[in-house]
């Protein structure tokens, strides 16, 4: 059945290709039906991948081969909550390593121009910190960080 809430990405191509590289990288992720186009339409051919249905940690996607008329911007996020470092690490190797681009405070985008915040939960747990002066601390150390590397916040939040 289909889910009655379904988050539609663009991609100037690749859909599949990048459904698969989600599914492969994150747990509860899966790829799901491909349709293809019963018509031409403005940057494809009848017969193109048109859509695929796919799933990234558990939320409903739908990935559109729509061509290059709009793209990706950061005002659109995947943010994936991270136990330790080894899994900040590998999801956010896996993002950069293959053909993606680090940005900052943990954010980093993959080769179709998605962008992805990969945030541990002792970040988040650091910059909430009831103690005001540990929270930022914790918060100006993130802000000179890409990755976020936690023993660093920790140590930061402890002053």
């Amino acid at each position: 059945m289909t889910p009655k809430n379904t988050i539609c990405i663009w991609y100037e191509g690749g859909a599949v290709e990048a459904a698969t590289f989600y599914a492969k990288t994150f747990p509860d992720s899966a790829v799901g039906a491909v349709y293809y186009a019963p018509g031409d339409y403005p940057d494809g051919k009848q017969g193109n991948v048109l859509t695929v249905e796919f799933t990234v940690m558990g939320i409903p996607c739908l990935g559109l081969n729509g061509g290059p008329m709009f793209k990706h911007s950061e005002a659109f996020s995947f943010q994936v909550a991270t136990d330790d470092q080894a899994e900040t690490d590998r999801l956010w190797n896996a993002i950069v390593g293959n053909g993606g681009q680090e940005s900052a405070c943990g954010w980093c985008k993959d080769r179709w121009g998605l962008s992805w915040q990969i945030t541990p939960r002792a970040l988040m747990a650091a910059i909430s910190d009831p103690n005001p002066a540990a929270a930022k601390r914790a918060f100006d150390a993130m802000m000179q960080m890409g990755k976020i590397d936690i023993a660093t916040i920790e140590a930061a939040r402890r002053g």
